[in-house]
């Protein structure tokens, strides 16, 4: 392949509900430009970008791959992302290094969830769009309720450009709307009239098209109001203007498995979609944190951005890169700015799907990669060293669904560490957690199917086999009566014996801690035994008397005792703490203290009754609502914790996966006597098996 500049390159992400046909497109493109000799099927598990063992095995995307296809002199980068919304953080990933975006949609199932979510992405980047209704040829596929539903759900600025022709409900050819031809499927080569029933339909939506492009340009504006026509020059100038701004989306049709459409969407992307140079400056913040601009050419000093890291069990680390300015070429030293390191560069790759293609040089907007790096991560930035800069991270999504994870044997135990910091490594979408309260380590995910990716790669790549459960709330015990109770330890087996004994108050107070005072009068106690008497008791307080869950909000006085010259020792005053902590604690009323969350949701307004209702039966509380410009609802609440277990999961159910959320620990209230009673049963239960 040969050098690219950044006016020649077309970097676009492929955006879209799961089973569009996303990775069809780019699996057409690359058969249409003879990159390879026969298409891939996702039925028949032979698709050139769905190549790894999880997408193998799931028929599915799961990462977001790259593949260039060279057309027309131009160099097209398909960024083709999942569309299920478990792996969106490969999705977000997609984004940040695209300059354009195609959202492929199924003529037989609609606006989905999946395109709402890659519309709402695109236009919060201001991504000049297109879109590609993919399946028209396939049976109950309804291409006029789709484009009528985009229009619906996206805007005016949606426009048809091609229109299907049908002959006894099946699709038989296509017409170009700005060329008024018509293709048909057994002879592509040559176009033809448009059929005479069609006519019309076409003129009204080249008329509204028409009427887009003149609103681009005020000369073209004004030409529009004198009803004078267009030119073909001034048509392209004007759509290259809309489809920028995001005034013009133009809709296409076709059907990816058959290669059809894809030779004018080509020609489209190539035409209409801008090149990276045309940008002119990037933002990016220097090494004093000032936001500095630079320019978006290969005169400008080089920096690039990490976006996507792959751990290879042959070629180690890779880093997917995007040129940001500058050229970037081999056997060269950069500078990472936020680990304060230098990384040599010895080989620079185009990336072509499970393949990477040596190159000397990458050029300003081009995508590539390069290998082991020592410290650079994803989201870092490479630069030079004279003149550090750093550009935003991608917002990937927050993981909030956890699991606690096992390993099944003490190899797998040994081997287990190592192979999730490598999955981490790759995947910034997890977050692992060892709790040393609980001893469990606890995996948090974006939903039930990531997990799944990750175990599966556990065992496929690592050999590492892990049990599941899920993570244990993490409850509280207090009280909230006072007890004055007497621990005596007396121990006499033959020579030195062990005497300690103490009175202590048990009381409530306001502390997450313990409070440990001394109020003894006359040496009942010496001094020396304080702190052997505190030990004691916090000690008892990690394990409370009702569930054995940690106590919080005692204050604890020693206020009298009595010891023995000879025989009272440290570890004598230690036990007789324990023994007042077992006798005082029950008759100090203690009660059962559930984890509260602050949770925010937002979702689309349609949803305000289903999650106001679901969160009353999870026992929370709404704190405060409001419905942005775009119709979201942003609903805030309390919530008990123990109830938000699985809600990343039941809230993509309750809103078909246009619902996000984020919980975070507020505090503690006392559990309701019926909850409380469960959980103490279930503790029980389970402190005994163990």
């Amino acid at each position: 392949m040969k050098d690219y500049l950044a006016k020649d390159i077309r970097n676009v992400v492929l955006l879209g509900h799961a089973g569009s046909g996303k990775t069809s497109v780019v699996e057409a493109s690359l058969y249409l430009t003879k990159v390879i000799e026969r298409m891939g099927n996702g039925k028949d598990i032979n698709m050139t970008l769905d190549f790894d063992l999880e997408e193998v095995k799931r028929k599915q995307s799961v990462y977001t791959s790259l593949f260039p296809v060279e057309w027309k002199q131009r160099k097209i980068n398909f960024i083709d992302t999942p569309g299920y919304l478990d792996y969106e953080g490969e999705m977000r990933a997609g984004l940040a290094i695209a300059d354009n975006a195609l959202v492929v949609l199924s003529a037989k199932d609609g606006v989905q969830s999946g395109t709402e979510k890659a519309v709402k992405l695109t236009r919060r980047k201001k991504l000049p769009t297109i879109f590609f209704i993919n399946k028209i040829d396939e049976e109950n596929a309804d291409y006029e309720k789709t484009y009528a539903d985009l229009r619906n759900a996206f805007g005016k600025q949606v426009f048809l450009f091609e229109l299907p022709i049908k002959e006894k409900d099946e699709v038989i050819g296509s017409i170009n709307i700005l060329r008024k031809k018509a293709w048909y499927y057994d002879n592509l080569a040559e176009p033809e009239e448009v059929p005479e029933s069609y006519k019309d339909e076409v003129e009204m939506h080249y008329q509204e098209i028409v009427e887009a492009i003149a609103s681009t340009d005020e000369e073209l504006m004004e030409k529009f109001f004198m009803e004078e026509p267009f030119e073909e020059e001034e048509i392209a100038k004007g759509l290259r203007l809309g489809v920028r701004s995001g005034e013009i989306c133009p809709v296409y049709c076709g059907s990816a498995s058959k290669g059809i459409g894809i030779t004018r969407l080509l020609d489209l992307i190539s035409e209409y979609f801008p090149n990276y140079a045309e940008k002119g400056t990037v933002e990016a913040k220097n090494d004093k944190g000032e936001d500095i601009l630079l320019e978006t050419n290969e005169n400008e000093k080089f920096s690039a951005f990490v976006y996507k890291t792959v751990v290879d069990p042959f070629v180690g680390k890779i880093s997917y890169l995007k040129i940001m300015s500058g050229v970037l070429t081999s056997d060269s030293v950069v500078y990472n700015p936020k680990k304060e390191q230098d990384e040599k560069i010895a080989q620079i790759y185009v990336v072509k799907g499970s393949k990477q293609e040596a190159v000397g040089k990458l050029f300003t907007g081009d995508l590539g990669a390069v290998t082991k790096l020592d410290v650079t991560e994803t989201n870092d930035t490479l630069c030079t060293e004279e003149a550090p800069v750093i550009y935003p991270d991608v917002d990937f999504p927050e993981p909030m669904l956890g699991v606690a994870i096992w390993p099944k044997s003490k190899a797998d135990e040994d081997k287990m560490s190592f192979a999730l910091q490598r999955i981490l490594d790759e995947d910034k979408t997890l977050r692992f957690v060892k709790n040393a309260e609980t001893n469990e380590q606890v995996l948090y995910a974006v939903g039930d199917q990531h997990i799944d990716v990750v175990l599966s790669k556990l065992k496929s790549k690592y050999r590492v086999e892990v049990t599941t459960s899920e993570p244990t709330v993490q409850y509280r015990e207090t009280i909230r009566g006072k007890a004055e109770v007497q621990g005596k330890h007396k121990k006499q087996t033959g020579g030195a014996g062990q005497y300690g004994d103490v009175w202590i108050r048990f009381e409530p107070c306001d502390s997450e801690e313990m409070v440990f005072e001394d109020d003894v009068f006359g040496g009942a106690v010496p001094r020396q035994y304080f702190p052997a008497v505190e030990d004691g008791l916090r000690e008892c307080m990690k394990k409370g008397v009702l569930a054995g869950y940690k106590v919080v909000g005692v204050k604890a006085t020693l206020y009298d005792g009595s010891y023995h010259e000879v025989d009272s020792k440290e570890i004598a005053f230690k036990a007789a703490a324990r023994l007042a902590y077992n006798a005082g604690m029950p008759k100090a009323k203690p009660i059962l203290l559930e984890p509260i969350g602050k949770v925010r949701v937002v979702a689309p307004e349609d949803y305000t009754g289903t999650l106001i209702g679901d969160f009353s039966k999870r026992r929370g509380m709404i704190m405060g609502q409001e419905v942005t410009d775009e119709h979201e609802l942003i609903l805030d609440a309390e919530v008990p914790m123990a109830e938000m277990a699985k809600y990343a999961t039941e809230l993509r159910s309750m809103t078909q996966g246009r619902g996000s959320f984020h919980i975070e620990f507020d505090r503690y209230e006392p559990a309701p006597q019926n909850v409380a009673d469960k959980v103490i049963a279930a503790r029980k239960a389970k402190l005994e098996e163990q």
